[in-house]
């Protein structure tokens, strides 16, 4: 493989900083990283990436060669046009930030649309930059959708090897195969490696899934705040107001509805109640309920990214 550091390169300032921040903090750094073009049901990542460069100072430390790594024609990035010529191009930008949480605490956010090429090498890439910038952890982060209410809690699924970091929370199931993406291969590659890694995967109705939905954002911003120690209230208290606003909308929709729909909302508030009294009671079987199989998930991932692509 030729040589993954062949795809980034370092921003001299943003470098000077980090290493002035790993001077101080022997433990090293969190890194937060999410990517654009995947499974994100309710826009769950994109609300925390976005939210963290919106209200957090930050600077740019790595930059990695959106040229090699992107598909223009599959995710055509915008030109503007004024009268009679092009004014202006947004290119892509996958970048690793050094962003200051509300204490001033350093962490670091790698983020930008998924790459559609060279997923190993992009790994090895980040895995060397994960070393070179003393990262402790690693915490990716989005939504998937899955059936049920959002009359109810939102749940998540942690994945890693530092799940311990977020107890009381387990997988519903045991096991499923989902289409890859180079999120989870990174996380892979950097458990093979021994790093520590958590993922945060909140489950999003189903129904809601392809709008935004700010009560995954926060549920999954309090999982992380919570496993990393990163103080950030600002972005917490824009996506409550937010999830505030957005339940309310919903429920009048739903309300102004057919039946069916009444229906189907009512049908997975029994199911979700089922599962959680039978875990109070530690007793999964004490009241039998319809829960997706490993199959009906993976399709369900495929059909939210078909949509997503049909959307494109």
């Amino acid at each position: 493989m030729p040589d993954p550091q062949s795809l980034y390169e370092w921003e001299p300032k943003g470098l000077a900083v980090v290493d002035m921040a790993l001077a101080q903090e022997s433990a090293g750094l969190v890194m937060l990283y999410h990517f654009d073009g995947y499974i994100d049901a309710g826009e769950t990542g994109e609300q925390i990436v976005d939210g963290l460069l919106e209200t957090l100072p930050h600077q740019v430390v790595a930059r990695f060669d959106h040229d090699r790594l992107v598909d223009y024609r599959a995710r055509r990035p915008l030109l503007t046009f004024r009268r009679d010529r092009w004014t202006s191009f947004e290119a892509p930008a996958l970048e690793v930030r050094v962003v200051q949480d509300a204490t001033g605490a350093p962490f670091l956010l790698l983020s930008g649309p998924e790459p559609d090429v060279e997923w190993e090498r992009f790994a090895a890439a980040v895995e060397q930059i994960v070393e070179r910038l003393g990262v402790r952890l690693a915490v990716n982060f989005h939504g998937i959708p899955m059936g049920v209410p959002h009359t109810r809690p939102v749940g998540i699924t942690p994945h890693g090897n530092r799940t311990d970091l977020m107890p009381g929370h387990r997988s519903p199931f045991d096991e499923a195969q989902v289409p890859g993406s180079a999120e989870a291969l990174v996380e892979y590659r950097l458990m093979e490696s021994g790093h520590d890694v958590l993922g945060v995967a909140t489950h999003v109705p189903h129904y809601v899934a392809r709008s935004a939905y700010p009560d995954a954002a926060l549920t999954a911003l309090e999982a992380i705040t919570a496993a990393t120690g990163l103080v950030l209230p600002a972005l917490a208290h824009t996506l409550r107001t937010e999830a505030h606003r957005t339940q309310t909308e919903i429920d009048r929709q739903i309300g102004q509805g057919d039946e069916e729909l009444v229906s189907l909302v009512e049908g997975l508030e029994h199911q979700y109640d089922a599962v959680a009294g039978s875990e109070t009671r530690g007793n999964l079987v004490a009241e039998p309920v319809d829960l997706p199989s490993a199959d009906e998930i993976g399709r369900e991932f495929e059909r939210f990214l078909a949509e997503r692509e049909g959307e494109g």
